[in-house]
């Protein structure tokens, strides 16, 4: 059901903000607490990047530490150690997604120059850490997985004082990989064989000898099961498993008798698995310092849902749940687990970050990201559902600008990445951004999209430009049946797979948008997949290929090409703006380089902006102020919004 709000005139119109305003890097951002909870740290500006500050736990910023100094490119990912005495934090080189581990020195931290952070991971160009994890027995060792062999992600166990780097386990073969215990010790291994299926087996960490547990069925896992752990003793295995049912359930497989119990289930909702995807997006599961226990998951919704597994914790949920109207983002306590710093989600009060005191009940809040941004004049979110043409629920939400009558607008519909991936309720700058210049803003999780069934997510097989296509043209259609949106002014924008959906609606449907953006959008399917890196194509079966295709069997690669723009261009008349990152790994630059040729070889006007320090996805505050800049004036040229001169 779709809440509207009644018309306003436009006397109540916000002021038209800045765009840095939108998009300057948080004020504050991810604080956690060291684990002997006597301090803070968390991410804020510096030297024009984000840093890793640290302060006492009672505090303020004024009297807080800049501990890194990283003038290149913002640090976004930080954990503390087992001793509170290092930091470690993850950084490649201008978007190349090569993750190298930095280690921070905190003895003595003072001062306006801090000691040089320490690549504990020298590695060659196209390798790069994939993952972390502290050892409570060993606190002066940390677990890094690194692709030292180019295809396989082995585990080191490296010495954070020295740097001494020596092997802790292979991982045994292609596609397959060890799942620890809380010490280290391989617990479980998971296979993914060739026709898709994956295979959990128990490892005896002695002789490494396994026993299979369990299959698991590929296509309703196109990024692999999610979530994916082994319990902290080792004794069970937690994933993200639909059973015999639609809905994503977390699920426990007892390691002896392969017994399977039901940890987190919610009717008709999913395990949000977003992340998978990034570190810095919520996830699946919050877990205990302390026992590193799963305590509660989230689950996907009209907004996200926490569900408490653990009732130990359930006065920890009731102390941080009155101190926001949003949904909790992240939870995290000291090992004592008497500070916990909680922060939120909210459509209209960005990153808000609470300090509660378990023992004595008293909350402390700690920062807003943007102090800068006044809730009222931002825009709410509001879910919306509506079906596909073939009666598939399709699932929304829309952003209407603030101060204006909330009809025959401007409407652009804002396509996320992945595919397998969702939006989801909360703060959005770039739909905050656009309904500030007085557009209508719809998100759709269309067939493809993660969080909403396994018949949902397998709807979309074989459909891209099809009916995944036709779902984006069924939202837009929506919004216009609804009232909202103006039929002549409809503009189409994604990243990623959103800019391979732009592509597809000035190709497939070229006279139904009015303007359209392409931010490293993928234009060539069977490039794109020959161009991904070599250590990611193992893991593409359910994915890519079990989607699209396989570029080498001739007739998958001649459906391929029929379903990209590259080979539609010639279609496009609609006006284009196309974004790329020089460093991209992911959407090579000719994916936008050969689109923008093609287009300028007819004479067809394109605008083209191209960023040599970025990669998937502009990151540094000056390539997203300029991006959004020639947004701006793009949609203001062809769709009439406003325009900040």
């Amino acid at each position: 059901m779709t809440q509207t709000a009644g018309p306003t005139s436009t006397s109540s119109r916000p002021r038209l903000r800045d765009v840095e305003e939108f998009f300057a890097d948080p004020e504050f951002a991810h604080a956690t607490v060291s684990p002997d909870g006597t301090r803070l740290a968390y991410l804020a500006p510096r030297y024009g990047r984000t840093q890793v500050w640290i302060r006492g736990i009672d505090e303020d910023h004024e009297q807080a530490v800049c501990v890194t100094r990283d003038a290149r490119r913002g640090i976004k990912n930080y954990s503390w150690t087992e001793d509170p005495r290092w930091l470690l934090y993850e950084q490649d080189t201008d978007g190349n997604e090569d993750w190298h581990l930095f280690r921070v020195d905190l003895t003595g931290v003072g001062g306006d120059d801090p000691e040089p952070a320490v690549d504990l991971t020298p590695l060659p160009p196209g390798s790069r850490v994939a993952g972390t994890q502290t050892l409570p027995s060993d606190p002066g060792h940390v677990l890094v997985w690194m692709n030292r062999r180019p295809m396989h992600f082995d585990a080191f166990r490296i010495e954070l004082a020295t740097g001494a780097t020596t092997l802790h386990h292979e991982q045994p073969a292609l596609g397959a990989s060890y799942l620890v215990d809380a010490e280290g010790r391989p617990a479980f291994l998971t296979e993914l064989t060739q026709d898709g299926t994956y295979e959990f087996s128990a490892v005896d960490p002695g002789t490494l000898e396994t026993r299979l547990l369990r299959r698991v069925g590929g296509p309703e896992h196109p990024l692999g099961v999610n979530p994916q752990m082994a319990t902290p003793d080792g004794s069970g295995l937690l994933l993200g498993l639909y059973q015999d049912a639609d809905d994503l359930r977390l699920v426990r497989i007892d390691r002896e008798t392969g017994e399977e119990s039901v940890v987190a289930a919610v009717e008709g909702q999913d395990v949000d698995t977003m992340g998978l995807l990034s570190p810095l997006l919520p996830a699946a599961v919050f877990t205990s310092a302390r026992t590193r226990e799963v305590i509660a998951a989230r689950f996907v919704g009209d907004r996200p849902r926490i569900e408490v597994v653990d009732p130990a914790y359930a006065d920890v949920f009731d102390a941080v749940a009155p101190l926001s109207e949003g949904v909790l983002h992240g939870l995290s306590s000291d090992e004592a687990e008497r500070y916990w710093i909680a922060s939120f989600v909210h459509d209209r009060e960005p990153g808000v970050t609470w300090l509660v005191d378990r023992t004595t009940g008293e909350s402390r809040l700690l920062f807003r990201a943007f102090t800068h941004l006044d809730p009222a004049e931002l825009a709410p979110v509001t879910p919306v559902r509506f079906a596909a043409r073939d009666g598939l629920p399709l699932h929304a939400y829309l952003t209407l600008p603030v101060g204006e009558p909330p009809s025959a607008l401007p409407l652009v519909l804002v396509v996320h990445g992945g595919p397998w991936a969702h939006d989801s309720w909360g703060y959005d700058p770039e739909a905050q951004f656009l309904a500030n210049r007085g557009y209508a803003v719809l998100h759709v999780n269309f067939r493809g999209s993660t969080g909403y069934g396994r018949r949902h997510l397998t709807a979309a097989i074989g459909e891209l430009a099809g009916a995944m296509h036709d779902d984006l043209i069924d939202a837009a259609r929506w919004a216009v049946g609804e009232g909202f949106a103006d039929p002549d002014r409809i503009g189409i924008y994604g990243g990623s797979y959103g800019g391979y959906a732009s592509l597809v609606g000035v190709t497939v449907t070229p006279d139904f948008f009015a303007a359209a953006v392409d931010y490293v959008g993928i234009s060539n399917l069977a490039n794109f997949m020959r161009t991904l890196p070599e250590f990611v194509r193992p893991f593409q079966v359910n994915s890519w290929y079990g989607y699209v295709g396989d570029p080498a069997i001739p007739e998958q690669e001649a459906d391929m090409l029929a379903r990209s723009p590259i080979t539609m261009v010639d279609r496009i008349r609609t006006p284009l703006l196309v974004a790329q990152g020089a460093n991209d790994v992911r959407v090579v630059q000719a994916e936008s380089d050969n689109i923008v040729a093609s287009l300028r070889g007819r004479g067809v006007p394109v605008e083209y902006l191209m960023a040599e320090d970025e990669g998937h996805g502009f990151a540094n505050p000056e390539n997203q102020f300029r991006l959004y800049r020639a947004i701006e004036a793009h949609f203001a040229e062809h769709l009439g919004g406003r325009l900040l001169a």
